[in-house]
């Protein structure tokens, strides 16, 4: 692989590629002596050649959607071998947190400080205040979303508290119908929450929004949040406008808030685009060009038209990961993108009820 093309891929984090470069230089990676067992296996079965036939950005779509395969994949076969004998691995870490058996991918450290570097960026636009102490309200281990809290927490703040949190029982119990026993379990999270906000000096909060819905109920725990907390920073799927403008106006109003939207399957997530107005919806921009989306028609993957409603699909193409083409289980409505962006904003973000198969429940989400 030419020198030009490794410098694409490990460009300083201040220094976006140009986006069809660096989809050249991912195919030479990924699909040369130093791609993972897993693409150049799959490779062999593709109609095309992506070291001769794949040039810009576009051309991706031309790739099966393959993430139903990464449930099986043994994920050493999913580490480029051109990260040698000892790649420094993070953590292995799954999806399948409201649906189906769980499709897993590995996170690599220089993925990590690159998402990280992007993500500070966005909560330093938001004013979000850095070294103070932070809460989250959020899975832990095997969700890539508790990786990135601690290291949120460690990069950007000082301390992460953190709670013991399984979205897998939750949607078991409602599955089962026994709501009663998940609002139990919500409520026990809540509770432990409130000991941590009591007793240490907690400036930013990470929730999702059902949980942040329980918080606004209890009255001593909104003067407790309104008291400490400088900044809220909620993920999940939905938060609707009406509800944002509520927590940004009334409940909260002095506390930023900031949300995400993520999937383990692009290892990472978009960020809240900054200086929307109080009355709006929430806009997500992905880190592109390393991850992209496009809000499509589900049976044509023809994108539809700003401001209509579609699928998320999403690119993830970076050193360390490849997955093009996944069509994701959230709906959301197309936006225009920021000046210089590849791919679709989106905004309006809501699940499908069901997904390969499977209801979608989403509990604590």
């Amino acid at each position: 692989m030419s020198r030009a093309a490794t410098e694409v891929l490990d460009l300083p984090l201040d220094i976006p590629p140009e986006p069809d470069e660096l989809i050249r230089a991912a195919m030479a990676w990924h699909f040369g002596p130093t791609g993972s067992p897993f693409w150049l296996e799959r490779a062999k079965s593709l109609p095309f050649d992506p070291l001769t036939d794949i040039r810009t950005h576009d051309d991706l779509t031309l790739f099966p959607n393959v993430a139903a395969e990464l449930r099986d994949v043994r994920t050493q076969d999913l580490i480029p071998r051109g990260y040698g004998q000892t790649p420094d691995v993070v953590g292995v870490f799954e999806s399948g947190g409201t649906t189906g058996a769980p499709k897993r991918v590995v996170l690599l450290r220089d993925w990590l400080e690159r998402m990280l570097h992007w993500s500070n960026l966005n909560l330093d636009a938001h004013g979000f205040e850095r070294g103070v102490d932070w809460l989250g309200l959020v899975p832990s281990g095997p969700h890539i979303v508790g990786e990135y809290f601690r290291r949120s927490a460690a990069t950007h703040g000082r301390h992460g508290f953190t709670l013991d949190l399984d979205p897998r029982w939750v949607k078991k119990l409602i599955a089962a119908g026994r709501r009663a026993d998940a609002d139990a379990y919500a409520e026990h999270l809540v509770d432990q929450a409130a000991f941590v906000l009591r007793t240490q000096d907690i400036g930013v909060l990470t929730i999702t929004p059902p949980l942040l819905e329980r918080i606004a109920r209890r009255d001593d725990l909104t003067e407790l949040v309104n008291e400490k907390v400088r900044a809220i920073r909620w993920g999940g799927t939905q938060l609707d406008p009406d509800s944002r403008y509520l927590y940004k106006t009334e409940i909260f109003p002095d506390v930023v808030l900031c949300g995400n939207y993520g999937s383990t399957m692009i290892l990472g997530f978009a960020g809240e685009r900054p200086g929307l107005p109080d009355d709006a919806g929430c806009v997500f921009d992905p880190y592109s060009p390393y991850v992209t989306f496009s809000v499509v028609n589900p049976e044509t993957l023809r994108p539809v038209g700003y401001g209509d409603r579609g699928r998320v699909l999403v690119h993830h193409v970076s050193k360390s990961f490849f997955l093009p083409n996944n069509l994701e289980r959230d709906t959301a409505t197309r936006i225009e993108p920021l000046a210089g962006h590849t791919g679709d904003a989106v905004a309006d973000i809501a699940a499908v009820t069901t997904f390969e198969n499977e209801n979608v429940i989403e509990g604590v989400y």
